[in-house]
């Protein structure tokens, strides 16, 4: 209901004489979740969305909103009826219409298609090994009977299943949730083994994880005591022993001088929508632009504590220029002492010309996701 409630309050609006603002959230949702069996649901005869619905707003809300909304899904069922195919497009978008013309102004009309299904659709469960190795994992999975196969670029497993907290090895921190675009980004920034890592803004601690495997210690920091909260569960669960948690704002950082540096700044998550359907719903111009000054703020407090010759890796799950390529242009333009320095081995076909990783959902079947490694020259 989430991924489509554009498309679904485009369908309901039309059969409310006082527009779609002038229904209480509560009954709203409700509303949504019938037009969802209506539209979109093939097993549910139209008459058991209807009367079932109107059940439940008059059990939720009242009697006094039965009527109205018995009214308003019979319209629906009969517009479904006489015209089955006519809302199809309007659950294609079910995006901002200001993120979809720039998506197609970048990418194009085909490609923007493909974006917006993929982010209509259900990703799967993605795991990474935590305290065993793939092979154990895929030994346990088999034996439980739970089929499981490599991830795009051997970036984790795939696991046929919807709840990791029941799987195999889960409380014993065998493995984390990741997607492979995540993945990716902690090796594309290439640390040293052995090295002391401050990551910078660390909640809820999936790449602090994948850091510990490699690092000497993980500086594992984040603003939000709430998200801090939840970083330091998912580290005692299935972390090394090595990284360390501080409640710190990333623009100050808590840290002398590192040989690894990694900043997943806040950002828009527009290549994480089919993982958070809601975020689409908040999603507005000056927050892209909000956001993209405070990523400058983050990115200058971050520099100044890699140590001459260290890496500095900035990260979104972003696909949108300003908070990715344009960032990074206009950091190099600041500090001359960086270089960008893309590890030696990695998928050619993920960087860009300029040597940033950037994945795509329509072209590499994962979480879209930006990263940029730079090398502190002096």
């Amino acid at each position: 209901m989430l991924r489509h409630s554009q498309a679904l309050d485009g369908l309901i609006g039309r059969h409310v004489t006082r527009g779609i603002g002038s229904v209480a959230p509560e009954l709203l949702d409700v509303l949504r979740i019938a037009a969802y069996q209506l539209y979109l649901l093939e097993r549910i005869p139209a008459h058991a969305a209807v009367t079932t619905s109107v059940s439940l707003a008059r059990e939720r809300i009242g009697d006094h909103v039965a009527g109205f909304t018995n009214a308003v899904l019979r319209k629906l069922a009969a517009a479904r009826a006489t015209t089955p195919d006519e809302p199809l497009h309007l659950f294609l978008a079910s995006h901002p219409n200001w993120l979809v013309d720039r998506w197609i102004a970048r990418f194009g009309e085909a490609d923007t298609r493909e974006l917006l299904e993929w982010n209509n659709g259900h990703p799967p469960l993605v795991i990474q090994p935590a305290r065993c190795s793939t092979g154990d994992l895929e030994r346990q999975f088999a034996a439980a009977g739970i089929r499981c196969f490599a991830a795009p670029f051997g970036a984790g497993l795939v696991v046929e299943s919807s709840r990791p907290e029941l799987l195999p090895g889960f409380a014993e921190g065998a493995f984390f949730v990741q997607d492979p675009a995540q993945a990716l980004v902690v090796r594309f920034a290439g640390f040293p083994p052995g090295a002391t890592v401050y990551d910078a803004c660390a909640a809820p601690g999936g790449k602090a994880l994948a850091l510990g495997r490699r690092a000497r210690v993980v500086v594992a920091a984040d603003a939000s005591r709430r998200r801090v909260d939840r970083l330091v569960e998912n580290l005692n669960r299935a972390g090394s022993g090595r990284e360390f948690v501080v409640v710190a704002n990333a623009a100050h950082p808590p840290v002398r001088a590192v040989a690894a540096c990694f900043l997943d700044a806040p950002c828009l998550g527009t290549g994480t929508f089919a993982r958070h359907p809601d975020a689409r719903l908040r999603v507005l111009p000056a927050a892209l632009a909000r956001l993209a000054t405070e990523q400058a703020l983050l990115l200058d407090a971050a520099a100044k504590v890699v140590a001459k010759g260290g890496v500095l890796c900035y990260a979104t799950c972003s696909l949108e220029p300003e908070e990715n390529e344009l960032q990074v242009t206009t950091f190099l333009a600041r500090h001359r002492n960086f270089r960008r320095e893309p590890p030696a081995g990695f998928p050619a076909e993920l960087l860009s010309t300029v040597g940033d990783l950037a994945t795509l959902p329509q072209r590499d079947g994962i979480d879209g996701a930006f990263a940029a490694r730079r090398v502190r020259a002096g």
